[in-house]
Parts: C-alpha cells; structure tokens; sequence
C-alpha cells in the first residue's frame, strides 16, 4: 500500500473479504513496523511514522472487530424456526411455548402457572416470574456463549440448587512400589476440601410497546432472547474477570496473586516482566515465553491468552528471536488469533498494561475457570410500573469462580 493508502473499513458484509481485508492491514502493519524499526536504530525518531503505524494499527483492530462480528451473525442461531422443529413431536414443549407466548401477550397466567405446576419445575414461583420455554432458555445461553469471552472458553456446570460445591484433594492417597510377595503397608487416606460456588441473580428489564405485544407475526421468544442475552453477557463478562464475589460471581484477577515460584494452593501466580507498566526493552518476547511455561505441560495443550484490544495493539509490535512477529490474525472466519501458536481470547475487562497491572491472563481456562448455571431463565411481566410500556424483568442465576489455582498463570507488568 501507498502512503496515503485508505486504511479505512470496508462496509461490506462478506467474511471472507473481512479476513482479506484483515490480512492486507496486518501485511501493512508488518512493513509499516519494520520500518520504524530501522528508524530506531539509526538514530531516527520519525513522528509521522509513527503516526501511521497507529492508523493502521486501528485499523487492524477494526478489521479484526469486523470478522468477529461477521463469523458471530453466520452462526447466531433462529430463535423462531429452531425452537419449532426441535421439540415439533414434544406436546408438552409446544403447549408450554403457548402458554409462555401468552403470559407475555396479554398477562394470563392460568396455563402457565398448571404446567409449570405438573412439572414440578425449579425456580417456579409466580411472584418471581415463569420459566421461559427450554427451547428459548438453550437459545440465550448459546449466544451468551458466543458473546461473553470467558464463558466461552471456561468450563461450565449446570446445577438445580443454588449452590455448587466440589470436593477438590488437597493431599492424594499415599502410593507406592511393593514387590510381588511383599506385604502392603497401610497407605494414608486423601486429604479433602470443598470449592463452594453460588450463583448470583443477574436481571434485564426489556420493555415493549401494546403494538409489538399485538403483532402476532413478531416472535416474541426470540424478542426477549435478543435483548437480554447481549445484556447478560456483558455483565457475566465482567464479574468472571473482576467480580469481587459480593451478588455476583467472582473475577480470576480477584484472587489473591503471589510470584509463581512461591505459588501455593489458593492462590494465582504471577510472572513480571522487570518493567514498571511496560515490556522490557529488550527481548520482550521472552517475558510471554516464561508465561507460557510458567503452565504445566498438562494445561498447555488447552490453554488461551486472555488480554484486551489495547494489550494485543502492544503485542502485536513484538517479534521473536528470529525476526517473526509472534501475533498472527485469525486465519480463517471464526478462529482466534493466536501469539505463539496459542489462541487469544480478547477480554475488554482485562485492564489496560499499567504499573503493576495483570493485564494478561494465560492457561486451560475450562479446567481452571468454572461457571455455573443454575437452571431456568424467569420472566416477569410488569405493565404497571412504566405505562404505556410493558416490563419484562428477566432473571438467572450465575455463579462463577477459579475451581484449579494451577492452570492459570498471569503476567504482571511490574518489578
């Protein structure tokens, strides 16, 4: 490209012209870089340079942003035509999905309130709302799983109570090597303690219109999934990076932290890159290599970064012993981009590098990370409080926490 090349975003919709269309800018990118870098070391400090390599920059965020968004509307599923032909032979979902379509409508809860009754179903109570159908409830939390960043990636339970505990071994049973006619000493019983993960109430409040309510060619369960579920992952998103635990899952970062060659059990450990708010100036890679290996082998094969679009801007200017930027764009719609061959999950709630910030996150985040679900998402229709709108106070119950303190590790940017 030209100097004065047009690093602006394509309007179109195509994927496949997003990832060409992020492959030129990231080439851009590279020689733009290159070329600052011999600047440096001449001597030179070239301002308009630099300016440009943020321009481009920007727009290899936008463009990455672009693909993302593209790969995640191909796959977002029909709410109406979905939630119709899966349980087409299920009488009890379909008169379920009526009774539901109903309440919403026009405020009857009598069919509602029956089946829910026969079924004993958890989480029933009319003074908190009714389940919405299950067909709409797999719909939300599929999308939630495309949207909120940790979740995708996190292990993830599904529980009936309100409360999840998991019984982890803090010392395993006494073992050994005994010869074939030899006598068996006793062996010492394992040593156990209980995680205990509660879930937390997150809400929407939706609002409608009498006409949306009266068209009875809107699908109202895929109204309500499409405006809650971008809402709720959000929110879930947040808390499972930062929660402090108080009504609402707890965050990895608000773990205790201490340096991962004294890490022990209850804590994250930490590797620092030497420099307050920055990588070293020399061989920054080097610092992400003592990350990445700072995991035991075991966690490795499934383990991500975690960072924001600020942190990977920063990283994407690092190159490794051999010359070789070591962040490469996605390769093909729907994939990650990766930094030295493993995939980044971008997390906007990670903070920004800072003095002393943890601002990026390495590990198996599905054997590390839990998030809870309890089971049934709940509406409550509110015609009262905000006339002539109609309220949908939609709520479930998510819990989340870190369930392995081994397998995540975090970078610090500091001493």
């Amino acid at each position: 490209m030209s100097e004065d090349a047009n690093f602006e975003v394509k309007g179109t919709g195509d994927v496949g012209q997003a990832v060409d269309d992020l492959m030129r800018s990231f080439e851009e990118f590279k020689q733009t870089n290159d070329a600052r870098l011999d600047d440096i070391e001449r001597g030179r400090d070239d301002v308009i340079a630099d300016e440009k390599l943020a321009r481009i920059n920007r727009a290899v965020d936008a463009n990455s942003r672009r693909v993302d968004e593209l790969s995640l509307k191909a796959v977002r599923p029909q709410l109406g035509v979905t939630a119709a032909r899966a349980d087409a032979g299920s009488a009890v979902s379909l008169q379920h999905k009526a009774a539901f379509d109903t309440y919403v409508r026009k405020g009857e809860t009598g069919k509602l309130a029956e089946l829910e009754g026969k079924a004993l179903s958890v989480g029933s109570n009319p003074d908190g709302g009714y389940l919405v159908p299950p067909e709409t409830e797999n719909a939300v939390n599929m999308a939630m799983k495309d949207i909120s960043p940790i979740r995708a990636i996190a292990g993830i339970r599904q529980v009936s109570g309100s409360v999840y505990k998991k019984p982890f071994s803090i010392s395993g049973p006494g073992v050994g090597w005994v010869g074939e006619a030899a006598a068996r000493p006793e062996t010492t019983s394992p040593t156990l303690a209980e995680l205990t993960f509660p879930t937390m109430e997150l809400y929407a409040m939706p609002a409608a219109t009498s006409a949306l309510l009266d068209d009875a060619v809107v699908n109202i369960d895929e109204w309500i999934a499409e405006e809650v579920r971008v809402a709720f992952a959000q929110q879930e998103g947040t808390a499972f990076v930062a929660g402090d635990g108080i009504n609402k899952p707890k965050g990895f970062l608000s773990y205790p932290t201490v340096a991962n060659a004294t890490w022990t059990w209850g804590n994250i450990g930490t590797i620092a890159t030497g420099v307050a708010g920055a990588f070293a100036a020399v061989d920054p890679s080097d610092t992400l290599i003592d990350l990445v290996y700072s995991v035991k082998s075991g966690y490795r094969a499934g383990a991500h970064w975690v960072m924001n679009r600020s942190t990977q801007a920063e990283i994407r200017k690092i190159k490794d012993a051999q010359g070789d930027y070591i962040w490469q764009p996605a390769a093909s719609p729907g994939d990650s981009p990766s930094l030295m061959g493993f995939p980044v999950t971008e997390a906007e709630d990670m903070p920004d590098i800072a003095a002393d910030s943890l601002s990026i996150a390495f590990g198996d985040f599905k054997r590390g990370y839990l998030v809870v679900d309890r089971v049934g998402i709940r509406v409550l229709r509110d015609p009262y409080s905000s006339k002539p709108y109609v309220l949908f106070y939609t709520t479930k119950r998510v819990g989340g926490g870190v369930q392995d303190f081994d397998a995540i590790k975090l970078l610090r940017f500091g001493l």
